[in-house]
């Protein structure tokens, strides 16, 4: 009997999808065709709180998808040395390939965004690469308070989207020296007069968790998003119930060290009890970080160009790449 007495004619195909999905055992086959410049030493030190990372998370993970980060890198300088020809304009430097990563607060986009970052320059192609958080375009505390937002700090709108869209718009203009706001997470607020300075690198990753936002469309003028001004973008994904416990597992951590700090924002939660503590960041979190990931954060994963998936252990399951 031929294969196709075993279809069931009344059965529809699977659906079709935009993305190629690749589980951990496919993607980690990738491995052996790419190096590893990286030690435990370096892992250890770029390890967000409460997000633990190992060598064999990046071994299996970051290794492969360093290399084909390295493929879109290439593949776009050859497009831009192809246009410059065909179009007989004048040698220029390349601008920065930009690569956004977005996703919940406390799902680990800062560990995905540092590791990729040392992984990436230690390639010969892309020796540069910097990063910046979008935090520091948040509107200062004062703002926020004038406006009543500080109790939505991190929704889209407590975030000076002119300033950062213009930020992005110098850097792929290749403008030689662009300057970021910086944020303290210890005072909770931009700090006043420092600036973190991009200077033409060969990649700059933009993390926030807002950064996949479509354009706001106004009558009578231009709308532009920040995801149209990235090359590459990662949306780090997990279960809300698992993002909730590394939440609070994080703030139950902060409470014995940053919060204690004369100069922490937080310093009254410093001594709260462990039940008091757990109580507290359950409360924000679902006052606040579930109901920005609902309704601002979680609408924006399929305008992605990767989607990360995350299982109870921050260990990354499946990773879906959108087809070219």
């Amino acid at each position: 009997m031929g294969d196709n007495a075993l279809v069931d004619p009344l059965t529809p195909p699977p659906p079709l999808s935009p993305y190629a999905v690749f589980d951990r055992a496919r993607w980690d086959r990738l491995v052996e065709r790419t190096p590893l410049p990286l030690t435990q030493e370096d892992v250890t030190r770029i390890a967000s709180l409460g997000d633990p990372i190992d060598m064999t998370e990046v071994d299996a993970i970051y290794r492969p998808l360093s290399a084909l980060l390295q493929l879109y890198v290439d593949g776009r300088r050859r497009t831009a040395d192809e246009r410059r020809a065909f179009l007989g304009e004048a040698e220029a430097a390349p601008t920065p390939f930009v690569i956004g990563i977005a996703g919940s607060v406390a799902v680990g986009k800062s560990t995905v965004a540092r590791l990729l970052q040392l992984l990436l320059s230690r390639w010969e192609r892309t020796p540069r690469v910097d990063l910046v958080t979008t935090d520091g375009f948040l509107y200062p505390n004062a703002v926020l308070e004038e406006r009543g937002l500080m109790a939505k700090k991190g929704f889209p709108e407590s975030y000076d989207r002119a300033g950062l869209l213009a930020f992005l718009s110098a850097v792929k203009a290749g403008v030689a020296d662009v300057a970021a706001p910086v944020y303290s997470h210890v005072v909770y607020d931009v700090v006043e007069g420092e600036y973190t300075h991009v200077r033409q690198p060969d990649i700059l990753i933009v993390e926030g968790v807002n950064v996949l936002q479509p354009a706001r469309v106004q009558a009578g003028s231009v709308s532009v998003a920040v995801s149209d001004y990235f090359d590459f973008s990662i949306y780090v994904d997990a279960d809300p119930a698992h993002i909730e416990q590394w939440y609070v597992d994080r703030f139950l951590t902060l409470r014995r060290t940053a919060f204690s700090r004369e100069d922490s924002f937080f310093r009254t939660y410093a001594g709260l009890t462990d039940e008091e503590a757990e109580a507290t960041a359950r409360m924000i979190w679902s006052a606040i970080n579930l109901t920005n990931l609902r309704e601002n954060i979680a609408p924006t994963r399929e305008r992605a160009t990767m989607i990360f998936r995350k299982g109870s252990g921050h260990r990354v399951e499946s990773l879906a790449l959108r087809k070219e």
